[in-house]
């Protein structure tokens, strides 16, 4: 049977500037160096962890880094807490930083907050990368939370000053502002979720309108990715989460669908290209 599908890749997908930029960074140093050590994966995709690690990319873990001196390692673009720039100096470690701007600036205000004795609230991700970044810069006294439910257990103080980790949902942080108000907390509320992250959902309902199926690309680590995915699902519900061009099940599709290809923050554009071909070969 030929399925002879209409496959278009959405252009506002792939990565965003902040994973471009340690990506080149990474890159640039491997051509001339053998290997580089990045701390924790460069992006949360395997399949583009596998071809940086082909280059010579070595990921290690924090208790890696702690045995190594006189390295050089990249930062990634989630950032990291205080202690890590610590430790590269008593390791004599040449940091390579390739966290996002957008990141920087947030930890530095959470760390002005922190030093003017706010009680700070971090609306993340448990055990994110970035987050754990974030909560280094209050030396671990910001409370972390994934959703309200979590609060309901907790004895909070009345006044308190309330961050985002920077790929969370906009309409899912102003709730939560919302309803803390409610409960007449004093809440000073800062909205530090990345525009050109949240200006993708837009884009996303936007696309996903006008296919019959839409196959939505990302590593399964992704926090932006399950974000995005969840919107493609409310506007079409016939939307795929795959990520790797092997879980593709033909079952999906029928004779002459309009298939749509989108993906995270994380997801390069060459797996989706890659997936595209892929779906074109179908019969």
């Amino acid at each position: 049977m030929e399925y002879n599908l209409n496959v278009t890749i959405d252009k506002s997908s792939g990565f965003c500037f902040g994973v471009v930029y340690a990506i080149d960074m990474a890159e640039d140093i491997l051509d001339n160096e053998e290997y580089l050590y990045c701390l924790g994966d460069i992006v949360h995709n395997d399949e583009e962890v596998e071809r940086l690690k082909a280059k010579g990319l070595r990921i290690i873990d924090h208790e890696q880094l702690h045995q190594l001196s006189n390295e050089k390692v990249l930062i990634r673009a989630h950032g990291e807490a205080p202690s890590t720039y610590q430790l590269a100096l008593n390791n004599n470690l040449t940091l390579i930083d390739a966290s996002c701007p957008v990141v920087l600036k947030l930890q530095n205000r959470i760390k002005n907050s922190h030093d003017d004795n706010e009680q700070i609230l971090i609306f993340g991700k448990h055990g994110h990368a970035e987050v754990i970044g974030l909560q280094g810069q209050t030396n671990g006294k910001a409370i972390v939370f994934q959703d309200l439910a979590e609060l309901d257990e907790m004895e909070l103080p009345n006044k308190f000053t309330l961050y985002s980790q920077t790929t969370k949902s906009t309409d899912k942080f102003y709730q939560i502002k919302d309803e803390l108000l409610n409960r007449g907390y004093d809440v000073k509320a800062n909205d530090t979720i990345c525009r050109q992250v949240s200006n993708r959902y837009e884009e996303l309902e936007k696309f996903v309108a006008d296919f019959d199926k839409i196959i939505f690309v990302s590593g399964k680590k992704s926090s932006n990715g399950k974000v995005l995915y969840d919107v493609c699902k409310k506007y079409n519900t016939n939307s795929y989460f795959i990520s790797n061009v092997e879980e593709l099940d033909k079952s999906w599709f029928a004779p002459n669908d309009k298939i749509g290809i989108c993906g995270a923050t994380s997801t390069p554009m060459w797996l989706m290209e890659l997936v595209k071909s892929e779906l074109e070969k179908l019969s």
